[in-house]
């Protein structure tokens, strides 16, 4: 049996309707788990669910939608998961939000707030809700999908890059609450992925051509350049990783002065 079959596992992956929580749910489909699709827009998840059961010819996603703004919508989440599939085996926290681009100076409360609320404090909902199904069935695996803007300051998206640094830290010290539960916790840090959500930072092609300039690999990242890692966090072929901060993105954090 291969170190990275899923096969029985139960996984939610948040913020899948696209991007690269799409290409981690399929690749986790494809690894044999049966996985929950979810974002803000039920219509979203069906469409992404009925591609990896068709492609796969049985069930392997169901969809359900749900915000990660509000926690009753998480609760319900993992209580539909649970009755139409089973308890959670692997939870992929994906889903994340950025409302507010400039320094750090002009930002409202409220977006504050937000940013912290989204990409932080639902991430720590989710992991309180998926921990008992695991500590039952006696081990799981967690990833949350942070950004290699945890690792620096910006001008631009300097809240985002604080929620993001954040992450780690809730990695962290979850890994050290959980680990004598046989559950591992780890984040993966990508660099600019052509991604809905960050066609701000590469839509442009004069700032694509720069960034991908400034990258070792001389290109930016796809969905899914990120999937395999999460596949590996969450099988047993990271059996004995917890904790850590994953770095992909092409070389950026690495390169200096390129």
């Amino acid at each position: 049996m291969s170190l990275f079959d899923c096969s029985g596992k139960i996984a939610i992956v948040t913020g899948s309707s696209r991007g690269i929580g799409r290409a981690i749910a399929e690749e986790l489909a494809d690894h044999g788990a049966r996985v929950v699709i979810s974002s803000r827009k039920q219509e979203s998840c069906e469409e992404v669910a009925a591609a990896i059961n068709a492609k796969h010819g049985e069930t392997r996603a169901v969809a359900i939608a749900a915000s990660i703004s509000e926690k009753p919508a998480l609760e319900n989440l993992v209580a539909e998961t649970r009755e139409h599939l089973g308890p959670v085996d692997i939870l992929v926290c994906n889903a994340a939000s950025n409302p507010y681009y400039g320094s750090m100076d002009g930002i409202s409360d409220d977006q504050f707030r937000k940013i912290l609320d989204n990409n932080v404090l639902s991430n720590h909902w989710l992991v309180q809700l998926c921990l008992p199904d695991m500590r039952a069935s006696g081990g799981g695996a967690i990833v949350v999908v942070s950004s290699i803007g945890g690792l620096r300051g910006s001008a631009n998206i300097g809240a985002y890059n604080i929620s993001k640094a954040a992450d780690f830290q809730l990695v962290r010290n979850y890994a050290v609450e959980v680990g004598k539960d046989n559950i591992r916790i780890n984040a993966i840090a990508p660099g600019v992925v052509k991604t809905d959500f960050a066609r701000a930072l590469w839509e442009d092609q004069k700032m694509h051509d720069r960034t991908a300039a400034a990258t070792p690999m001389r290109r930016l990242g796809e969905p899914g350049d990120i999937a395999g890692a999460a596949v590996y966090l969450a099988s047993d072929a990271g059996a004995w990783m917890t904790g850590q901060m994953m770095v992909i993105d092409g070389g950026v954090t690495i390169a200096a002065g390129l």
